[in-house]
């Protein structure tokens, strides 16, 4: 989503090729911290189950296209994942939907198997964005005009609403020049947040509340993946931005991967990604990303894992 962008170092950042927390390690006493955070998050998690989701782990996926990922295929439904969020259906200017004035890939999603799959059941269409969110930030016109484009051509696909891929972070000084051209897209729409640099929830929020569309909805990049925070406080972020926004406003993005060496990233194991998955209960909450990052065996460890904790 950045909530992923290519070469930012934000959540949807993009985490397959990015540098983590500037490139330096993590030490001990944070792994520490982290662990101690994730055991909170487990027991805050099972005291708060989600509401019409018994016994549901998470409630979407994201897929993040690029040419090597066209075809997602997964067994994510047996985690009660319904919804798929789609980061994009055009990236540097490069559409996957035939139909608009840009330039088509090569290959196409197969939009019709996809919409017959139990994990897109409901499908947030990702609109136009940019691999780095530098540029894409300074080319928000241009982007709200292909998304445009995008959103009328429209997959085959059931759409429960769409998303603009340009992420939004409170150092983002002209974040608000973002407003009016949300307006100019289609409903029901999403964007996605993050906070590297650590303001805390309620800051986060009023910063939102002060700019953005009453009827836009947020997406809460948790952090997790790229030890920003751990599930406990994640949740108090969401927590916080709920209050402020309203809960049917907010749903939470939880990264599915970890830093691995030379800057790369590995999936998270299910000791990482469970503790996540159950601080979130009661709210809507997608893996980053599926395809990429959240394997059959990971789904099942999971599963293991859920069984052990009943």
């Amino acid at each position: 989503m950045t909530f992923i962008s290519k070469h930012s170092a934000s959540t949807m950042r993009n985490p397959h090729d990015v540098q983590t927390r500037e490139g330096e390690p993590v030490s001990p006493r944070r792994r520490a911290l982290l662990a101690a955070s994730a055991c909170a998050a487990l027991v805050y998690g099972c005291s708060a189950p989600g509401a019409g989701d018994a016994g549901a782990l998470a409630q979407g996926v994201v897929w993040q296209l690029d040419d090597d990922h066209v075809d997602p295929r997964g067994d994510w439904n047996r985690l009660g994942v319904t919804d798929l969020l789609v980061q994009w259906t055009a990236v540097d200017g490069m559409s996957f939907l035939p139909g608009t004035a840009m330039q088509t890939v090569r290959r196409l999603p197969d939009w019709t198997r996809i919409a017959g799959e139990p994990w897109a059941r409901n499908v947030i269409v990702g609109l136009a964005g940019r691999f780095d969110e530098t540029t894409a930030r300074a080319q928000l016109a241009q982007l709200v005009e292909q998304s445009r484009q995008l959103a009328a051509v429209r997959p085959a696909v059931h759409i429960d609403g769409y998303y603009f891929p340009v992420e939004v972070d409170p150092t983002w000084k002209d974040a608000a020049a973002l407003a009016p051209l949300l307006n100019k897209l289609p409903r029901p729409l999403w964007i996605s947040v993050y906070d590297n640099a650590n303001i805390g929830g309620t800051a986060l929020a009023a910063w939102l509340d002060g700019w953005l569309p009453r009827d836009v909805g947020v997406f809460l990049q948790d952090g997790c993946g790229v030890y920003a925070r751990g599930p406990a406080a994640a949740r108090e972020y969401a927590d916080a931005l709920a209050a402020r926004l309203g809960k049917d406003r907010v749903r939470i993005i939880a990264e599915a991967f970890r830093p691995a060496q030379s800057g790369a990233f590995r999936a998270a194991t299910a000791a990482e990604l469970s503790p996540q998955l159950l601080a979130y209960r009661g709210y809507r909450t997608y893996l980053f990303d599926g395809p990429h990052y959240v394997s059959p065996q990971l789904v099942q460890d999971l599963l293991g894992m859920q069984q052990v904790q009943k």
